[in-house]
């Protein structure tokens, strides 16, 4: 269910794939979306053994209303479905809450700084991209104190299966070149996952990439394969601080 990338350490990030859900149907698996006409009661049990996973209630899972956007949501305390803000990045300083990122080919994207106390997440599809998403969160989680940023960049549709009309590619590829890419067929296409580690270089953020491809794995989400269909998720948890260790008092003779 849960491929994780920080166990045992302050920070615990993953990236979850379809299997042993309980959506049926073109849902079927491990559906974390609750707007793409899935079963509420469904997604509600999926997102509940995402929570028991990572450890923590299901009310400190924090999603939101993605749009596509550059938006950047702080996060102080959980929120309900109804409050979910209109944004496509998260960053908290809170320990026990658990970010989460929905995707079905866009890129989810998981950044920490263990030391300073800061995570965040983002979903960039070709439109954040453009609009600079990964930038905007950096720029939050430096603002809140981070210092040292790491990114764990999960899968996403590759570049040989995100074939785009050639106008939209030569836009995107204007702004980032490193998003190039030609599709299986020898058509214009785009590798958004490579912009997006792109983009974490030029900020200063080192990254690691779970590589796949969404369209060519049954075991994950693919809008772009299947239309109506699920999201998987990234998750990043924020530990306490482990307490310190118990020094007993040294003895002194009289």
């Amino acid at each position: 269910m849960f491929a994780w990338l920080d166990e045992g350490s302050r920070v615990v990030r993953g990236f979850t794939d379809r299997h042993d859900g309980h959506s049926i149907g073109a849902h079927a698996g491990l559906n974390l979306g609750s707007r793409v006409a899935d079963d509420p009661a469904a997604v509600a049990r999926n997102r509940a053994a995402a929570a028991a996973a990572l450890g923590v209630p299901a009310g400190n899972l924090v999603f939101l209303h993605q749009v596509h956007g550059a938006q950047v949501a702080t996060v102080t305390e959980p929120w309900g479905p109804e409050d979910e803000p209109e944004a496509d990045a998260l960053v908290t300083t809170v320990p026990g809450l658990a970010l989460v990122v929905l995707a079905a080919d866009c890129v989810p994207v998981l950044l920490a700084d263990p030391v300073a106390g800061v995570i965040g997440a983002a979903h960039v599809g070709r439109p954040g991209l453009l609009a600079g998403t990964v930038a905007a969160v950096v720029e939050r989680m430096r603002f809140v104190g981070a210092v040292n940023l790491d990114a764990a960049v999960g899968p996403a549709v590759c570049g040989s299966c995100y074939e785009v009309p050639q106008q939209m590619h030569d836009d995107a590829v204007a702004l980032v070149p490193e998003a190039r890419a030609v599709s299986a067929t020898g058509t214009p296409a785009l590798d958004i996952a490579k912009g997006v580690l792109a983009q974490l270089s030029a900020a200063g953020v080192s990254a690691r990439q779970v590589i796949g491809c969404t369209r060519e794995s049954g075991n994950l989400y693919s809008y772009r394969r299947d239309g109506v269909t699920g999201r998987h998720a990234g998750l990043i948890l924020l530990r306490p601080p482990a307490a310190p260790a118990h020094r007993p008092g040294r003895h002194h003779p009289g």
